[in-house]
């Protein structure tokens, strides 16, 4: 029975080609943004480990980024209301 190494199964599943536009831009293929919920817009860090070798990081979404639109569409119609309310700011 052949053994399989952790470092290969890592790579085949999350391992995926792209190519540098004339811009300099990179895209991340479509499955990666749709299996990470990546958004436009969303920032991110790269850093340079050597030549050849970059880390890209996404930066942390805001806090409760979607909890809105998640209890809107709660399905207990009525359950959840949006309310008018002041800012706490001056609290």
């Amino acid at each position: 029975m052949a053994r399989l190494e952790f470092r290969r199964v890592r790579c085949y599943l999350t391992s995926m080609k792209t190519t540098i536009s004339s811009k300099g831009q990179i895209v991340l293929p479509a499955e990666l943004r749709r299996r990470d919920r990546l958004e436009e817009g969303e920032v991110f860090e790269i850093e340079r480990m050597s030549r050849g070798e970059y880390r890209l990081k996404r930066l942390s979404p805001p806090p409760n980024r979607g909890v809105v639109d998640w209890l809107l569409a709660c399905p207990e119609k009525g359950f959840f209301v949006p309310v008018e309310s002041e800012s706490t700011d001056t609290l």
